[in-house]
């Protein structure tokens, strides 16, 4: 698609034809956010303006990022960065865009108020660096099996500036262990790869063509990364683990097989059991 200067609106509604024609899930919202990083203003301002000009250089670049997003690029990675309760984090294809029900274990954080906290497959660091954010004299260590995804933690730490509460380290690929450690954890928490292996071409072009697949996908039933953490899981006082729909049940077995009880669901805003909690017995 080629945008030429005109409007802002008119630059909103070509491109909005365009991504609904790709089956773009939202093409209005898309189109705005685009089009503020384009020309280098908030959306709300974006919308003030809907009258005014969009310069020729600004045009350029948002027909490049449109055209991206109607081959199904997620936004968060053409724009370079995601909302996540109160913090920004730079993403790209390093790693996993953070949703908006991972949040949910940021809430189990704030609850328990822990002063240590384990965040087993970190990612972008959105979680610990959330908690961190959020709790303040607290201790966050984020592990990752990939060392690119931990490049980007690490400099989302700097650019927030909280390296004085989070670090974040290389765990074992081949079981999800965290780092070797003698220490007690007051909460861990994990976010990681749930997705069964036959649900792998169902998901949406966003996922299957641009998110690493090794942060998605979680092996037959989707629950063998949760099971390899749980065969030998770190000392805490508490466990909180994102899991797929229908799989809480399940989950809530092998919390309670590796010597946790009290065990709780938290459901995410679609009402689906999005976390199960378990306390040190």
């Amino acid at each position: 698609m080629t945008v030429t200067a005109g409007t802002v609106s008119e630059a909103l509604s070509a491109a909005s034809d365009a991504l609904e024609a790709a089956e773009v899930d939202t093409p209005p919202l898309d189109a705005e956010v685009m089009l503020a990083e384009a020309m280098g203003v908030s959306t709300a301002a974006l919308r003030a303006g809907s009258e005014g000009g969009v310069s020729p250089a600004a045009a350029r670049a948002f027909g490049a990022m449109v055209r991206r997003r109607v081959q199904r690029e997620p936004v968060a990675y053409i724009v370079g960065r995601r909302w996540f309760r109160r913090i920004q984090v730079h993403v790209d294809q390093r790693v996993l865009i953070p949703r908006p029900e991972t949040e949910l274990l940021v809430e189990v954080a704030v609850e328990l108020r822990p002063s240590t906290v384990l965040d087993i497959g970190t990612g972008s660091g959105a979680i610990a660096l959330a908690i961190a954010d959020e709790l303040g004299e607290v201790a966050v260590r984020g592990t990752d099996t990939s060392a690119a995804a931990l490049d980007v933690a690490r400099a989302n730490a700097e650019r927030l500036g909280l390296t004085d509460r989070c670090e974040f380290q290389l765990a074992d690929a081949s079981s999800w262990r965290y780092a070797p450690t003698s220490r007690m954890w007051d909460l861990v928490i994990a976010n990681l790869p749930y997705v069964p292996d036959g649900d792998w071409q169902r998901l949406q072009p966003e996922i299957r063509n641009f998110e690493p697949r090794e942060a998605v996908l979680g092996g037959p039933d989707g629950l063998d990364h949760i099971r390899a953490l749980l065969a030998s899981p770190p000392d805490c006082q508490a466990i909180a683990l994102e899991v797929g729909m229908g799989q809480a049940e399940a989950v809530e077995k092998l919390v309670e097989a590796a010597g946790f009880g009290s065990l709780e669901r938290r459901k995410d805003l679609a009402g689906i059991d999005r976390v199960v909690l378990g306390r040190s017995r």
